[in-house]
């Protein structure tokens, strides 16, 4: 893959950012498509499965994330990046209204329709996403970047059908839902492309950025991702999803 990338766009590490984190972005509608045919996957498979994007996320945030910020800047600018990374996505999270399938209504009360209150959770959870594979492909780390597209590619289709079933469930046209989990994929190309600008801008912010979307991905994991796979009463088939996330990214991360 990293040869085909360079015969496609040669060093310009842009257009592979964009490229890569729009590939990134469409796994979401892709892993939505079963819900073409289904009404519902069983609760404890979807737990199971987000309990593996949310390994999956684990993973590619510290080999692809937080090591090569530490061997970029030292252990300082990593733990600070991580630590401003988290603390801006908690500030979002704290003054944007959204709602959750699940978890239901955060943030400040507010008066939009339902469903642009999910387009905002959603985005609030892919921006760290393309964030990250946006810094990535800035580093000029080829390899290191496309596991992250990788990572966020796989994680990305589980999160998918979670985003189009429930829509199916209220009754929503499933071509209507199909098209809003390919959407809501798309705010990690724009997210990329924020990450890639400010690298270019000044390459010294790098192992910041790295650690930045490092942290945002730790923050989005820990509060949003395993608390739903806790929620219905499958913990161990989160559990377990989340160890075969992560084991199988360790694998993809040294082979590739």
């Amino acid at each position: 893959m990293e040869q085909l990338f360079r015969e496609l766009f040669g060093d310009n590490f842009t257009l592979m950012g964009i490229m890569g984190s729009v590939v990134a972005g469409f796994a979401t509608g892709v892993g939505a498509l079963p819900a073409l045919f289904i009404r519902q996957v069983p609760e404890r498979m979807l737990d199971g499965l987000l309990g593996f994007a949310a390994g999956v996320m684990l993973a590619a945030t510290a080999f692809s994330l937080i090591i090569p910020a530490i061997e970029l800047g030292g252990v300082g600018p990593a733990a600070g990046g991580i630590l401003i990374g988290a603390l801006f996505l908690a500030f979002l999270d704290h003054i944007l209204p959204h709602t959750h399938f699940i978890k239901g209504a955060e943030g400040p009360a507010s008066h939009l329709r339902r469903v642009w209150l999910l387009v905002i959770a959603i985005t609030l959870h892919n921006f760290p996403e393309g964030l990250a594979v946006g810094v990535g492909f800035g580093s000029g780390r080829l390899s290191e970047a496309l596991v992250l597209m990788i990572a966020i590619g796989l994680q990305n289709m589980p999160e998918g059908l979670a985003v189009a079933l429930p829509l199916i469930r209220e009754r929503w046209p499933r071509s209507r839902a199909l098209l809003y989990a390919f959407g809501s994929g798309m705010a990690e190309p724009i997210a990329g492309l924020l990450g890639l600008l400010a690298i270019a801008w000044m390459h010294a912010l790098l192992p910041w950025g790295l650690a930045f979307a490092a942290g945002a991905m730790l923050y989005v994991v820990s509060d949003e991702i395993i608390p739903e796979t806790h929620s219905r009463g499958f913990e161990m088939e989160g559990t377990w999803g989340v160890i075969v996330g992560f084991l199988v990214m360790m694998v993809l991360d040294n082979a590739l």
